[in-house]
């Protein structure tokens, strides 16, 4: 698959299915910069991994631009998978290569997506990485690159300016020798890490705390939200886990580490219970979470969008703790499509428990989607709603 410039490739650029909104944009000025800086560097012809594509706007661009010997790619979220394989399918289709070839993951498409690992990694010379949220999550990535890359391998780490900090050189720098900020342009900036140290990159994740107010065990791979610890909206929605009903079949929607399904799991012993997530990361925090409380045989760990893979009427209770986030921006498009997921799967007269911000109007969209819906709670910060399914 072959594309002139970036912009053939950035035109035909969606999110679907993530949120798609006038506001928010498949791709940004650090994919771009990213992008032109490995074309200025004499990137050209390596062996390229990428991680962090949000949509595709990397891997695609490096295969338009870049002229890679090989193309692998990592992305945390189900979502940015499944835009980047829609995204190559709509691109051969614009420059009429075929939709038999783009639909065909591998040597056709010219890209492999892979767990983050020494298969995405091993003898890649060029590293393009859009910044994550997290230190944490930067530390496990940079782990990663400086222990299964090439000696010689270049990283090329970017992100917007107002999100970038200098605690992120501090990370790169235990594991690069060189770290270097190249010129800001656009509001973005690449640091260009050369030399790795994998003497010091000793695997540490998952990290496993004990909260000890829940007496929970609760693992954290670097991305996930939170990390090991009990974010406060959590933390008010547990509080009504003795006014929640047994279920034959319960789902923790958007789990992070798995401390709802956990406690739900605890609580009644008969649930089966499903943890799922966008994000690798979590799903992977979930199953670590389970294990490490001896609860893995009664919590099943998937990685989905918003239910997905899940029939129509199918479980008898959610617990959801959604996002006020798409991406960097704040955007309600993320909890009301896991609402309406919620609504769809319910069977009548199953429960949805929803913790979100006061300041979110979510409670329309709850009767709407899901059903009749009682404030059980409110706190300074939170509203904690119980919606029953309506018959259909």
């Amino acid at each position: 698959m072959a594309a002139n410039t970036l912009e053939d490739v950035f035109r035909v650029l969606r999110r679907r299915p993530d949120v798609e909104a006038p506001n928010l944009q498949a791709w940004d000025a650090t994919d771009r910069l990213l992008l032109e800086t490995a074309v200025q560097l004499g990137r050209s012809g390596s062996s390229f991994a990428v991680i962090g594509d949000r949509y595709g706007a990397l891997t695609l661009g490096a295969s338009a631009v870049l002229a890679p010997a090989s193309l692998r790619v990592h992305q945390d979220l189900i979502t940015g998978e499944r835009a980047l394989r829609l995204n190559a399918v709509e691109l051969s289709n614009r420059l009429q290569i075929g939709r038999e070839a783009a639909e065909t993951e591998g040597a056709e498409t010219g890209f492999v997506q892979l767990p983050l690992g020494r298969e995405l990694l091993e003898g890649a010379e060029t590293v393009l990485l859009q910044l994550p949220k997290t230190l944490a999550g930067l530390e496990e990535i940079a782990t990663a690159v400086a222990r299964h890359a090439a000696p010689d391998v270049r990283l090329l780490a970017g992100g917007r300016i107002k999100h970038m900090s200098l605690g992120m050189n501090a990370v790169l720098e235990r594991y690069f020798v060189s770290v270097q900020p190249q010129l800001a342009r656009q509001k973005s900036r690449v640091l260009l890490c050369a030399g790795p140290r994998p003497a010091s990159a000793a695997p540490r994740f998952p990290v496993v705390e004990h909260v000890a107010e829940l007496d929970l065990d609760v693992a954290a791979h670097g991305a996930v939200f939170a990390g090991p610890r009990l974010d406060i909206g959590t933390r008010f929605l547990l509080t009504f886990l003795p006014a929640m009903k047994p279920a034959r079949h319960a789902v923790d929607l958007g789990c992070g580490t798995g401390i709802l399904a956990a406690m739900y799991a605890r609580k009644f012993p008969a649930a089966s219970v499903t943890a799922t997530d966008q994000s690798a990361a979590a799903v992977r925090s979930a199953l670590a979470t389970a294990q490490a409380n001896g609860l893995a045989d009664r919590i099943t760990v998937l990685q989905d969008d918003a239910l997905s893979s899940f029939a129509d009427a199918s479980v008898d209770a959610v617990l959801l703790n959604p996002p006020f986030h798409v991406g960097a921006g704040v955007h309600a498009g993320a909890g009301l499509k896991m609402i309406e997921a919620a609504g769809r799967v319910l069977a009548p007269g199953g429960e949805l428990w929803t913790v979100f911000n006061r300041h979110l109007a979510y409670q329309p969209a709850l009767e709407r989607c899901v059903g009749p819906t009682v404030v059980e709670g409110r706190s300074t910060k939170f509203t904690v709603t119980r919606s029953t399914r309506s018959p259909c």
